[in-house]
């Protein structure tokens, strides 16, 4: 039984309020406030009252409440970031109205749109980093996203390229392909370049894609790698199993297909799929406010107005050195992979089958025969061709015009040991 109803049927059954008082550790106005309210009510008086006042001067109105919740489910359902620093920016710039990101978050919570979420790491605990101007590091990355069919079912799956620029977080280049390979990455790699300038570096994860630093050196450098030596821009590739180095390409990865999975009709093709990225990218750099940039401001903004870095004006050193074993075809030649093509190399068929040496630097190669030291062709390589011929002109060398490629069709040859000319068979 509550205090209350002790000592109202107390003083009803004829104690006094002052003994009451006494006997039940408590003021002797408040047993008065209480008996009037008794009189007054009834037996709601048992039950205590709400300490809230009855007016709020300083409470948020009820319109502005509305457009918060309103604000929150449109960008909610364009698949947009929907929270309270964004809606507090659009309530800002779009409806003059100012409001904190404390008042906000209560106002959601209040009415039940604030999903909880598990504990996470907290902020404090990341190492963060930014460029300090604009093309002074590009992020790359690629991600999936799989296409819908006309009848609702999923589709085939695609894959979505990115730059970003790594201190605006302009979107320099999205762009979906059935699948991502060295040459796609280079061709969007000299896309950007040809429209925003050369960047200072790049920052990108181990994909095979990016770098072959860790498949052995066979293969030599992959086509980006080529590209980024030659424009005198340093190449940064994350650690392995440590994506947070390239976070802000995976959140911008994360913003994007949560905008388009909100997206109806879904798209059913790669023409359509990439019409609603280009949608996406002018939302994206143009209009949306970004909570990492300096008073919300938005990509576009960051990016074209400062200063842009540039590669350094040192050339570099680095050169590509590189030992491979081959074999000459039976067609006369050998390959070697260069800027991740496979180039053929012109020899001759009249060392099909010999075993060789390939001294490779950069460009320049050197083929040697392995046991005699014998150097078959020195040449330089012509990025823009797969062959690189001989030089000799077409067709099989004249016997007549050869007499020692004579001699060893014959199976004779002197032999350099001796001064007398024997047959034998090779």
């Amino acid at each position: 039984m509550s205090t209350r109803r002790l000592v109202i049927t107390a003083v009803l059954t004829g104690m006094s309020q002052s003994e009451a008082a006494r006997t039940y550790g408590v003021s002797q106005g408040w047993i008065s406030r209480l008996m009037t309210r008794y009189t007054l009510e009834g037996e709601a008086a048992f039950e205590a009252r709400s300490r809230a006042p009855n007016t709020r001067p300083t409470a948020t109105p009820a319109s502005t409440v509305e457009l918060v919740l309103r604000l929150r489910k449109h960008l909610d359902d364009t698949g947009l970031d929907a929270g309270a620093d964004t809606i507090a920016w659009h309530l800002h710039h779009h409806h003059q109205t100012v409001l904190s990101r404390a008042t906000i978050n209560r106002i959601l919570t209040r009415h039940g749109r604030v999903t909880p979420e598990p504990a996470k790491r907290p902020k404090s605990s990341y190492i963060r980093f930014e460029a300090d101007q604009p093309n002074e590091t590009w992020q790359s990355d690629f991600t999936h996203y799989r296409l819908t069919t006309p009848d609702g079912a999923p589709g085939p799956d695609t894959e979505i390229i990115t730059w970003l620029d790594d201190h605006s977080r302009y979107a320099l280049h999205i762009s979906a392909h059935h699948r991502i390979t060295g040459p796609i990455v280079v061709h969007t790699f000299r896309q950007t370049v040809a429209t925003y300038g050369i960047p200072a570096s790049t920052l990108t994860d181990n994909g095979m894609v990016y770098t072959v630093r860790f498949a052995g050196g066979r293969g030599g450098r992959s086509g980006l790698e080529a590209d980024l030596n030659r424009l005198n821009i340093v190449q940064k590739n994350s650690r392995p199993n440590h994506p947070t180095t390239c976070g802000k390409v995976e959140r911008f990865q994360q913003t994007l297909k949560k905008w388009l999975r909100a997206q109806t009709p879904q798209p059913t093709t790669l023409t359509q799929l990439q019409a609603l990225i280009d949608v996406f990218c002018g939302e994206y750099n143009h209009r949306r406010p970004h909570r990492s940039l300096p008073h919300r401001a938005t990509p576009a903004t960051a990016y074209h107005h400062r200063p842009k870095a540039a590669p350094g004006n040192a050339q570099h050193h680095d050169t590509h050195d590189r030992v491979r074993h081959d074999k000459i075809s039976k067609a006369g030649t050998v390959t070697l992979r260069l800027a991740g093509r496979l180039r053929h190399i012109g020899i001759g068929k009249t060392y099909a089958g010999t075993y060789v040496l390939l001294l490779v630097q950069d460009l320049n190669v050197r083929i040697i025969h392995p046991a005699t030291g014998e150097l078959l062709r020195a040449l330089t390589i012509n990025p823009d061709r797969d062959y690189q011929p001989t030089g000799r002109p077409p067709g099989p060398t004249p016997t007549n015009k050869n007499p020692d490629l004579r001699k060893r069709r014959s199976g004779l040859f002197r032999c350099p040991e001796t001064s007398h000319c024997r047959a034998d068979r090779i």
